[in-house]
C-alpha cells in the first residue's frame, strides 16, 4: 500500500486519465448492457424437466415452448383487430426461434366477433431462445406502449412471462438508480459537511456501476447472462463502492484532524483502511464465488456480475480515490461554509467533563459484557425463528403487478382457453430399446385423465418419436402452470405408485413449466449447504491470515450466520406470512423466491466481513500499540463506530430503494440485505463483537506457534510504536 500510494501520488494525472478513459469508453456499452441479457437460464441439468425439453425435438410437430398473441378485442372492431394482427405479425419478422402460421393468422382475423382473440406462433427454439424471442417481439410490436390502442396486444406463454419481467426489471432499475444516487448524496453531505467530499464516494459508485455494465455487455456476448445481473450489480455496486470510499476517506479526514499533513494522512489511510478495504473486498468476492457451486446459469451470471462490480469498487477505492483526494486538496476534508455549519450543529461536541457517546457506550458494554452478549444473541435468534418454516418457490406470474400488460394478457388467455393451457404438463415415456407399447400408453393416458386437477379432455393424443422409442403426452391442468395444484399433479405423475405403474419397462419423465420451476427450486435449496460451507471456510481462512488469530475468525463466522438467519426470518415474515402487507401495500407471495436465500447468504457474509475487518483492524491496531485487550476493544470501537454506522446507513438506504422499486424477487433481496446489514452494523458490530471480545480477553489473539510460523504478517501500521511484549504475571513466573 505504501508503494501503491507513492505511485499514485507521483502519477496522479496518469491514474486519473486512465480512469477517465475507462469510464468514457464504458459508457456506451453500459447503456447497452441489457441488449444480450436473457430472461432464461432456469434449466436444471440432469432433471426430468430438462430431459423432456431436450426430447421434444424428436417428436414431429411438437413445440417445447408456447407463445401466443392475445388480442383484447372488447370493442369487436374488425378493422382495429386486423391492424393489431398485422402489427403483431410484423413484430415477429427477423426473430429467431419463432414462425408465423398462416392458418392461425387467418383464424384470428375471422374471429372479429370474439372479445378475446388468440393467435399461436410456431416455436422452434429452446426455452432460452424462446425467452429472448419473446423479449424481441415485445419490443418490435410495441406491446409495452400499446395499452391505449383500440385492440391492445399481449404475448403470453411461460417464456413470455420472463420476458415481461425483463422489461419490468429494466424499468425498476432505472427508477432505483434515479432515486438512489440523490439520496445517498444527501446522506454523504450530512456525514462530511462538504459537497466535494460527498461527491467522492458517489463518483466511485457511479464509476463501479458504469464500468461493470460495460463488462457485463461484453461477457454476455460469450456467456448466458441473466437480466437480473443488472439489478444485483447496481444494488451491490453503489453500496460497496460508497462504503469502501467512505472507510478510506473517513480515515484520511481523521488523520488530518490529528495534525498530519495531507500526504501523511493519505499514506496512513491507505495502509490502514485501504488495506482493510482490499482484504474485506477479497472476502466478498470469495463469498460470492460460492454461488458457482450451484449448477445454474442464472446463479452463475448473477455471481459474475456481483464479483465484477466488487472487484472494480476495490480497485477504484485504492487507486482512483487517493488520486481524487490529492487533486481536491483541502476541499476533501474542510467543511463547506453553509453545510459545515449545519452539520456542526447536528453533531455538537460533548460538554466539558462528559465523555463522547461512543466512549460511554463502550464502557457500558465492558462493565456488563455477559448481559449485553446474551441479550443481543437472544434477539438475533428470536428474529431468525421464522426461517425454520421457510418455503421455497419460483415463478413469474405472482411477481407481476396486476395492471402490468403481461399479467392482463395471462388473465385474458385463461378466460379464452383455460388457466392451464399456456403451460401444459409434458410427459415423456422412454421405452429404451423397445418400441412404444400403444396399449400401455392408452392405459397410462386414461389414468392421468382421472387424476384430480386435470382439465376436461386435458390429455392430448399421444405423439410417438421418430425412432419409435419415446412417446409424449401433453396434459392440460385445470389450474395455472405455476400453481401449487399443478405441481401436485406433476408430483403425482412422477410418483412410483401413480399412473406410471401402467407402463412396464418404460421410464417416465415429467416436464413443462410447473416441473421446471420446482426442479429449479429443488436445485437451489439442495445446494445451499454447499454454498454455506464454502463461504464459512474461506471467510475463516481470510480472517485467520488478516487477524492472526484462531478465535476471532470463528466468532466472526458464527455472528455472520446470526445475521443471515435474522435476514431469512424477516423474509419469511414479510413475503411468506404477509404480516405487514397492509403497512407496505404489498400482496405477499406465500413463499420466498428460490434465488434469494443463496444470494443473501453470499452477499451478507461478504458485506458483514467488510464491517468485521474494518472494526477488527482498528482494534488490532490499538492492540499493537497498547497490548491491552480492553483498551484496544474500547478504542477500536470508538474509532470505527461512527464510520461503520454511516456506511451501514448508506448501504441500508440503497437496498431499501431497490426494494421499494423492484419486482418481488428484487424486493426480497433488497429487504433481506437491508435487514441483515442493519442488524449486523448495530446489534452484531456494536454490541456482540465488543462484549464477546471483552469476555474472551487475551484468547482473542491466541495463535498456535505452528500457525504463527506459517502465516504472513499482515500488519496494520499505526501512528504510534507497537507496545513491548507484556511482562509475565507473578503466577506465570512462579510456574517457570
Amino acid at each position: 500500500m505504501d508503494r501503491l500510494g507513492s505511485f499514485i501520488s507521483r502519477r496522479r494525472r496518469f491514474v486519473l486519465g486512465a480512469w477517465i478513459v475507462l469510464l468514457v469508453v464504458s459508457l456506451p456499452f453500459f447503456a447497452m448492457q441489457t441488449k444480450h441479457l436473457t430472461a432464461g437460464g432456469f434449466e436444471v441439468p440432469g432433471s426430468q424437466s430438462t430431459f423432456v425439453a431436450d426430447s421434444i425435438k424428436q417428436f414431429p410437430g411438437v413445440e417445447s415452448e408456447k407463445l401466443v398473441f392475445v388480442f383484447n378485442n372488447k370493442a369487436q372492431d374488425k378493422a382495429a383487430l386486423d391492424a393489431a394482427i398485422t402489427k403483431a405479425v410484423d413484430g415477429t419478422k427477423g426473430v429467431d426461434g419463432v414462425a408465423v402460421v398462416d392458418q392461425n393468422v387467418q383464424a384470428a382475423r375471422a374471429a372479429s366477433d370474439q372479445p378475446i382473440v388468440l393467435m399461436a406462433l410456431k416455436v422452434t427454439g429452446s426455452a432460452d431462445t424462446t425467452a429472448d424471442a419473446a423479449a424481441e417481439i415485445r419490443k418490435n410490436a410495441g406491446i409495452l406502449d400499446g395499452g391505449d390502442a383500440a385492440v391492445p396486444i399481449h404475448l403470453v406463454g411461460q417464456q413470455a412471462l420472463w420476458a415481461g419481467m425483463q422489461d419490468l426489471s429494466k424499468k425498476d432499475l432505472e427508477s432505483a438508480e434515479f432515486i438512489g444516487f440523490p439520496i445517498v448524496f444527501i446522506v454523504l453531505l450530512l456525514i462530511f459537511g462538504s459537497v466535494a467530499a460527498a461527491l467522492l464516494p458517489l463518483s466511485l459508485g457511479f464509476v463501479a456501476v458504469a464500468v461493470t455494465g460495460a463488462v457485463v455487455f461484453f461477457l454476455s456476448q460469450a456467456l448466458q447472462m441473466s437480466i437480473f445481473v443488472t439489478n444485483i450489480a447496481s444494488m451491490l455496486g453503489i453500496g460497496v463502492a460508497v462504503d469502501y470510499s467512505l472507510f478510506v476517506l473517513s480515515r484520511y479526514r481523521e488523520e488530518i484532524r490529528r495534525g498530519a499533513s495531507e500526504d501523511e494522512a493519505r499514506q496512513t489511510a491507505m495502509r490502514t483502511s485501504g488495506l482493510a478495504v482490499a482484504f474485506s473486498g477479497v472476502t466478498v468476492i470469495i463469498a460470492l464465488a460460492g454461488l458457482f457451486l450451484i449448477n445454474s446459469k442464472t446463479m452463475h451470471s448473477m455471481a459474475i456480475g456481483a464479483i465484477v462490480v466488487v472487484a472494480i469498487a476495490i480497485l477504484a477505492a485504492v487507486t482512483l480515490l487517493p488520486a481524487l483526494i490529492k487533486t481536491l486538496g483541502h476541499r476533501a476534508y474542510e467543511p463547506g461554509k453553509v453545510i459545515g455549519k449545519v452539520v456542526a450543529k447536528l453533531s455538537r461536541p460533548p460538554r466539558e467533563g462528559v465523555d463522547p457517546f461512543w466512549t460511554r457506550w463502550t464502557n457500558r458494554l465492558m462493565d456488563r459484557p455477559v448481559l449485553y452478549a446474551t441479550a443481543a444473541t437472544v434477539l438475533m435468534l428470536v428474529i431468525a425463528i421464522p426461517a425454520l418454516s421457510l418455503k421455497w418457490g419460483t415463478g413469474a406470474t405472482a411477481q407481476l403487478p396486476s395492471n402490468f400488460e403481461t399479467a392482463q394478457g395471462i388473465q385474458l388467455a385463461a378466460q379464452a382457453a383455460g388457466p392451464g393451457a399456456g403451460g401444459p404438463v409434458q410427459v415423456v415415456a422412454d421405452f429404451g430399446d423397445k418400441r412404444v407399447d400403444s396399449a400401455q400408453v392408452d392405459q397410462f393416458a386414461a389414468a392421468i385423465q382421472k387424476l384430480p386437477g386435470v382439465a376436461q379432455d386435458g390429455v392430448a393424443k399421444p405423439v410417438v418419436s421418430r425412432d419409435g422409442h419415446l412417446v409424449l403426452l401433453e396434459v392440460t391442468s385445470a389450474n395455472p402452470p405455476e400453481s401449487d395444484q399443478t405441481f401436485a399433479l406433476v408430483q403425482t405423475i412422477r410418483g412410483a405408485g401413480g399412473p406410471s405403474s401402467a407402463l412396464t419397462g418404460a421410464t417416465v419423465n415429467v416436464g413443462g413449466a410447473a416441473a421446471q420451476d420446482h426442479d429449479f427450486t429443488d436445485l437451489i435449496s439442495g445446494s445451499l449447504w454447499k454454498v454455506a460451507l464454502f463461504v464459512m471456510i474461506f471467510s475463516y481462512l481470510v480472517l485467520l491470515v488478516l487477524m492472526r488469530s484462531v478465535i476471532l475468525p470463528l466468532k466472526a463466522v458464527v455472528m455472520n450466520l446470526l445475521s443471515v438467519g435474522a435476514a431469512y426470518g424477516v423474509l419469511v415474515v414479510v413475503f411468506q406470512y404477509g404480516w405487514i402487507d397492509s403497512l407496505i401495500n404489498f400482496d405477499h407471495l406465500g413463499y420466498v423466491n428460490s434465488l434469494t436465500p443463496p444470494l443473501i447468504l453470499a452477499i451478507v457474509f461478504g458485506l458483514s466481513m467488510d464491517y468485521e475487518v474494518f472494526l477488527l483492524s482498528r482494534i488490532k491496531e490499538r492492540y499493537n500499540e497498547t497490548g491491552d485487550n480492553r483498551a484496544a476493544v474500547a478504542g477500536g470501537l470508538s474509532d470505527s463506530a461512527k464510520t461503520i454506522s454511516s456506511a451501514a446507513i448508506i448501504m441500508v438506504l440503497v437496498f431499501l430503494i431497490f426494494a421499494a422499486a423492484g419486482l418481488p424477487q428484487v424486493k426480497e433481496i433488497g429487504v433481506g440485505l437491508a435487514v441483515a446489514i442493519f442488524l449486523d452494523a448495530t446489534v452484531v458490530r456494536l454490541i456482540l463483537v465488543p462484549s464477546t471480545m471483552e469476555l474472551m480477553g487475551k484468547w482473542n489473539w491466541w495463535l498456535p506457534k505452528s500457525l504463527d510460523r506459517i502465516l504472513p504478517d499482515v500488519d496494520f501500521e499505526s501512528s504510534g510504536p507497537k507496545a513491548p511484549p507484556a511482562e509475565p504475571t507473578e503466577p506465570a513466573l512462579a510456574a517457570r
